[in-house]
């Protein structure tokens, strides 16, 4: 009896003073100084109160190791996810809803609005930015220059853009292999996905698959193989390095103009330091038309500190609006400003705004704000859809599928696909 007193009295000692704080569990999927980055807010916020502590842990494959820990009842209290997780997370009803939190029913009016629309679906809130990004034309203005071109007057139409491309294209005199083009659509392919959006198309409605008939993104990815060769390209691109490497074909000079994210300035300093570049829109006929994306912040279902969660969240999702240092910088702000990434945020402290170490960012800004600012479809299949507008994409640029025949296969297997997912959310409601 007396042994059975002393192990209760031990294990009592164990237990954390009623008054200890709460420590809330965060997985992220960032690593290097990114997750650097992150680690400087966590512990801004760890430092402004005593109440909670966040316990910040950079998970690679957070997506599948979230899903997995939350189906088993023990989540993480917040989880960093990509855009396109949260919609189908959401369908699973493996996320917590988050307008219970949010007094003010206009909490997300301090974004942007494309930002701010990527955090709703079916008429709830699941996700709150980050660290945004938005995407944008950058050329190389040395090669611009070479060419004849104005360094300082990137194309603004696709017409301008396919001109500029043959401009800048060179070939061996010897023997006609290519030795630099001025633009290649796969190149990368990470944005394949909203070319069809940038010809004017739609590929869902809210209700259906709307990508029938539409072939004239990919008529123009043909093109590209035609007029170059699809064999020349094949030589000419099999010489690429790694994106994350000097051999980056826009950074090694071997393609002049690139679609690509804020990110890639701080590419350019650690791999091609003194390239003179300039960044602008997608040439296009909608002015301003560019692809906008996020690091989102989310609260899984099981959760077991979701108020404390949510009170970090707020802390990243805010900023010091009179911030004039580096010091000042707040949240969020705090966050963008060290991964050279624009803010989600509608108002940016002084000290952001002109201190930022990213040359071009307040062209980034003026992007995110164009009202032909995009983001991937809210579906929660959206990453079957990305991978069969990547294959039509593949099958056309390779010249072994006609458009025609690309646009309606990857239609067809949308629509089989749409319809089972749409009966599996009716049964779940």
């Amino acid at each position: 009896m007396r042994s059975l007193v002393l192990l209760i009295t031990l294990l009592a000692g164990c237990r954390p003073p009623a008054d200890s704080p709460v420590r809330v569990t965060y997985w992220e999927k960032w690593s290097g100084t990114e997750a650097a980055a992150m680690q400087a807010v966590v512990d801004q916020f760890n430092q402004s109160q005593d109440r909670i502590v966040v316990e910040f842990l950079s998970l690679s494959n957070v997506d599948r190791k979230t899903i997995v820990a939350t189906a088993g009842g023990d989540p993480p209290d917040v989880a960093g996810l990509w855009l396109n997780n949260v919609y189908s997370f959401a369908d699973r009803n493996a996320l917590t809803p988050l307008d219970e939190f949010m007094a003010d029913t206009n909490w997300l009016a301090r974004y942007v609005p494309v930002y701010a629309d990527m955090c709703r679906y079916r008429d709830r809130t699941w996700a709150v930015v980050s660290a945004a990004a938005v995407t944008g034309l950058h050329w190389n203005k040395r090669l611009f220059r070479e060419a004849g071109l104005d360094p300082d007057r990137p194309p603004r139409t696709r017409a301008e853009l396919d001109e500029y491309a043959a401009k800048l294209t060179k070939r061996d005199p010897q023997t006609g292999a290519i030795t630099q083009l001025g633009f290649l659509p796969q190149e990368p392919n990470w944005f394949v996905w909203a070319y069809p959006q940038w010809f004017g198309g739609r590929y869902w409605d809210g209700q259906a698959i709307t990508l029938a008939g539409q072939t004239e993104w990919l008529r123009w990815v043909e093109s590209y193989s035609r007029r170059y060769g699809l064999e020349q390209i094949k030589t000419f691109s099999s010489g690429f390095g790694n994106f994350n490497s000097p051999q980056n074909p826009f950074l090694a000079g071997k393609v002049a103009m690139v679609v690509q994210g804020v990110w890639m300035n701080s590419f350019i300093e650690r791999f091609a330091p003194g390239l003179e570049y300039g960044v602008a829109a997608w040439p296009a006929e909608q002015p301003g038309f560019a692809m906008a994306d996020a690091d989102l912040l989310v609260i899984p279902r099981g959760a077991k500190h979701p108020r404390e969660a949510w009170e970090f969240i707020q802390f990243v999702a805010s900023h010091n609006p009179h911030a004039k240092s580096r010091d000042e910088l707040r949240g969020g702000e705090l966050l963008c400003f060290l991964q050279q990434k624009n803010s989600p945020l509608r108002d940016w402290s002084p000290f952001f705004t002109t201190q930022h170490p990213h040359p071009h960012i307040r062209v980034f800004r003026q992007l995110a704000e164009s009202p032909n600012a995009i983001h991937i479809p809210k579906l929660g299949i959206w990453e079957e859809y990305r991978r069969e507008l990547l294959m039509a994409f593949d099958a056309v640029r390779l010249l072994t599928r006609t458009p025609e025949e690309a646009v309606a296969f990857a239609d067809e297997r949308m629509r089989a696909s749409w319809e089972l997912h749409r009966r599996s959310l009716e049964r779940r409601r």
